[in-house]
């Protein structure tokens, strides 16, 4: 008669079977792709159409993974093996280029802007110079007010400035529903649950924001700029390189400038 191996034998073995399906399930996330690109939020549509236009012109493909340029930051700080970073601020780029965890200083790729958006039912205006977000605050029509996280989104921490050039920082700060990223803001803005926010103007843009909203571009002097920088990443091959490459063409400004990005001044 087979003597069954001892209890500890057996959890051994458990615990490495465990370990190799759990490694089984979370390697995928990151392996499967060829070609891992690291895309701020606000970027999401101007990315997804660029992200075609180059697989059309070139037969390569990218996989795009959307989220806040500080949690970015911190993964490829850790290793996480993305191939190529676009962040909403050239602050988290020129970081990277300083720890050597880039293979050169990036290249601004677009210049974004802020906008105030609310709901159509929304009892607050939406007009650019936030007077009527003043008003509403003095007259208990605001009860919740959206930004993306400044802590971890370039959008949020711009839009701390103008809500600060406003005189409306610290009366909102009870206020505030904080989004991970502006994206997740922009749904904040926009679930009911809020009068509105203060998000990408390409995220204002976008159909599926516009048809249930209205917006007003916030002035640029009331924050520093978005600028907004890329850079390749050590891992990058030459499908990154060469995706890096278009997104600096004339087709993909062009895509970018429809999307409500201003040109990069520098290149």
């Amino acid at each position: 008669m087979a003597i069954p191996p001892p209890r500890s034998s057996r959890l051994s073995q458990f615990l490495r079977c465990f370990l190799a399906v759990l490694l089984t399930c979370l390697v995928p996330s990151w392996a499967t792709a060829q070609t891992l690109v690291a895309v701020a939020s606000n970027v999401k549509s101007a990315a997804e159409d660029i992200a075609a236009a180059f697989e059309q012109s070139s037969g390569q493909s990218v996989r795009l993974s959307f989220g806040s340029s500080g949690n970015f930051f911190r993964q490829i700080q850790q290793g996480a093996p993305y191939q190529l970073f676009l962040s909403a601020d050239e602050d988290f780029v020129r970081q990277l280029a300083a720890a050597g965890l880039s293979t050169d200083p990036g290249v601004v790729y677009a210049v974004g802007r802020l906008a105030i958006v609310v709901p159509n039912a929304s009892p607050v205006k939406a007009d650019a110079e936030l007077k009527d977000l003043a008003a509403a605050l003095r007259d208990g029509r605001l009860k919740k007010w959206a930004i993306a996280n400044p802590a971890l989104a370039p959008y949020g921490a711009r839009a701390r400035e103008a809500l600060q050039h406003a005189g409306l920082w610290n009366a909102l700060q009870n206020h505030l529903v904080l989004g991970e990223n502006i994206a997740q803001a922009t749904q904040f803005a926009l679930s009911g649950s809020t009068q509105g926010g203060i998000v990408a103007y390409s995220l204002a843009l976008a159909p599926a924001v516009a048809k249930q909203s209205r917006f007003a571009l916030i002035p640029q002097a009331w924050h520093q700029p978005l600028t907004q920088r890329m850079v390749l990443l050590p891992q990058a091959g030459e499908t990154a390189r060469a995706f890096y490459a278009f997104l600096q063409t004339p087709a993909a400004q062009t895509i970018f400038q429809r999307h409500g990005y201003g040109a990069p001044q520098e290149r």
